[in-house]
């Protein structure tokens, strides 16, 4: 099954490490090294851990509607994109990113993504996109076939992904990308290194401060390498990716989000413009936006599980009094709360911090209760 699995260039390096390697959105990834999953969740917290995220979906769109560069190139790709996604792209300043979420028609998140406008001045009219693994293919489909009038979509399938995450994560970039450590939370600038062309984006997916590094696929182990020779730094599998992000309160794309949740009763609504939010004009804006002003029906919400018992993705949540009111939707154990924890979602009048709730777990009820989230804070770099 391995050998008809997708690989990325950093699979020889997983192998060599020692990594266990699983399926995983038809890639070939690691799930965990010798250090372990615990092991290697705490390590990212107290210091810096090096992921591969590879199998991201990376793209350029590319205006056909203005002089690429030129006055009204960033609008023009800007405008087109906002007719798929409820984010202010217009107004995204040279090198700063949005977090965004691709829409259906009924309004219906399609992907969650990322949206950088790049910080040269010969590259406006471009963005550069980073879609999930599993829905990249319909994904790319969808915005090439819909702004095809507007735009091209150029997809970077030659350029792996690399995430440095932890405190320690900006003395190791900056050490190999002078400046890079200045950079702040959601900022993205170009670097040489060694001759090949790196977009350095400040994010990542645990709650930490942190990079990603778009790096040409050719010379992603020789940069993994190169990273991993700071003491600071870890691999780490995605056994404690989940883990990180779920203690973040972070969504994973087809289990906390899905075609059937908007942004508002996903908890997501900051994704929505304040202009868009006026002005609407993206794909199910009319039923978005009442269900913004009049509230949903249901809410993702954090849980709090009592005891050490994790409630899993699935596991039934019911009132005190016994009314089946959700469902978890991602759930385990959090290394650093040293307690379990999860999300799922609920009817909205149970949503409220602190709410008694119970999980079903093997049949029986497991008390809860519901919990603000990120479980633990998050530690982005504002400057």
């Amino acid at each position: 099954m391995a050998d008809a699995l997708k690989q990325t260039p950093l699979n020889a390096l997983h192998r060599a490490l020692g990594a266990k390697m699983v399926e995983f959105a038809g890639y070939d990834m690691p799930v965990q090294y010798p250090m372990g999953v615990l092991k290697e969740h705490l390590h990212t917290r107290e210091k810096a851990g090096l992921f591969d995220v590879s199998h991201m979906g990376q793209a350029f769109l590319k205006t056909t509607e203005a002089e690429p560069g030129g006055d009204g190139a960033h609008e023009a790709v800007a405008a087109a994109i906002e007719t798929l996604v409820p984010g202010e792209i217009v107004k995204l300043k040279m090198g700063g990113l949005r977090y965004s979420v691709l829409l259906g028609e009924d309004g219906g998140i399609l992907d969650d993504l990322m949206i950088t406008r790049p910080a040269k001045d010969g590259l406006q009219g471009t963005l550069f996109l980073v879609v999930n693994a599993a829905t990249k293919a319909d994904d790319f489909a969808l915005i090439g076939s819909a702004l095809a009038d507007r735009a091209t979509l150029e997809i970077a399938d030659d350029r792996a992904l690399l995430a440095l995450q932890g405190p320690a994560a900006a003395g190791v970039v900056d050490r190999l990308l002078p400046g890079a450590g200045e950079q702040t939370f959601m900022t993205m600038r170009p670097y040489e290194w060694n001759d090949a062309y790196l977009i350095v984006s400040r994010c990542g997916y645990t709650g930490e401060d942190g990079f990603e590094i778009s790096v040409p696929g050719e010379r992603a182990e020789e940069m993994a390498k190169a990273l991993l020779a700071d003491d600071a730094v870890e691999p780490i599998g995605l056994g404690a990716r989940d883990s990180l992000r779920l203690e973040a309160g972070l969504c994973l794309y087809g289990h906390d989000l899905a075609p059937e949740n908007t942004p508002v009763d996903g908890n997501i609504a900051f994704v929505i413009g304040k202009r868009r939010r006026e002005e609407g004009g993206f794909p199910g804006a009319e039923k978005i936006l009442k269900m913004r002003a009049e509230g949903p029906a249901q809410l993702r919400v954090g849980l709090l599980p009592e005891g050490r018992a994790p409630a899993r993705e699935g596991a039934e949540i019911q009132s005190a009094d016994g009314k089946t009111i959700g469902a978890v939707t991602s759930g385990g154990f959090g290394p650093t709360l040293g307690a379990p924890v999860a999300m799922g979602y609920v009817d909205a009048e149970y949503a409220a911090s602190g709410t008694v709730v119970n999980l079903i777990v093997r049949g029986k009820p497991l008390p809860a209760r519901v919990a603000d989230m990120p479980f633990t804070p998050h530690r982005y770099y504002r400057g």
